[in-house]
């Protein structure tokens, strides 16, 4: 489960961040509004914690961009301002949620866990594209109504282009997402995953559905890698 924290107070930063790893959260950290949007708008996270005093844009203004580019990601946003009003303007802006500072982070974690319920609920047990479907709860593949046996790395990769279908995702937003590490320049730990997903889901088939990107990473796309 990927968290995106955008906070400027280093220390405040580094402690949510450290909580919620030992909670067994993988937490990305942005200082600056502009660099905290960039990384959401990658669609990468399950929850993003937003500061709403940020140095450069504010905590409102990132959340409403994000809501605008089509992002549906749970927001919780942390305030130093305790006026309804306040609060209002962050729910309005899109905010799921607020919590004010000063707090105790088991408080923060309860509303972690409670957005997080939410949003599982309300999100589809089934991926589709074209003719290829992922039962999330059962934890199946089909193709053309074909059973397809993957392993959990090969799922995990699978469910990862389906939820971005028809957009070009870097080798390195794969490795952070779905091997949650950073792969040196020289591996080929991935490309070697999407061979055998290759070999499942599109050499008994027709479309093919997973392509290469030269240079950048992988698509799912039914009309074949962007030009």
């Amino acid at each position: 489960m990927r968290v995106l924290v955008i906070e400027d107070n280093p220390k405040m930063a580094a402690m949510i961040q450290q909580g919620l790893g030992e909670q067994g959260y993988n937490v990305d950290v942005a200082h600056r509004g502009h660099d905290g949007q960039d990384l959401a708008a990658s669609g990468a996270h399950e929850l993003i914690i937003l500061d709403i005093m940020l140095p450069d844009m504010d905590g409102i203004d990132v959340c409403r961009n994000l809501r605008r580019i089509g992002l549906a990601t749970p927001v919780l946003m942390l305030t130093a301002l305790s006026e309804t009003r306040d609060k209002i303007l962050g729910l309005d802006s899109g905010a799921d949620d607020y919590l004010t500072k000063p707090f105790e982070f088991d408080e923060l974690l309860a509303h972690v866990r409670a957005l997080l319920r939410r949003a599982q609920a309300t999100e589809s047990t089934r991926l589709t594209y074209h003719d290829l479907e992922m039962d999330l709860q059962k934890r199946t593949v089909t193709r053309q109504g074909e059973r397809i046996a993957l392993s959990n790395k090969e799922f995990m990769l699978l469910e990862y282009l389906l939820r971005n279908p028809e957009r070009v995702l870097a080798r390195m937003s794969i490795a952070e997402r779905v091997w949650d590490l950073d792969l040196a320049e020289d591996s080929n730990v991935i490309d070697v995953c999407v061979s055998t997903l290759r070999k499942k889901v599109d050499k008994p088939f027709e479309p093919k559905l997973i392509h290469t990107v030269v240079g950048t990473g992988y698509v799912l796309s039914i009309a074949g890698p962007p030009a």
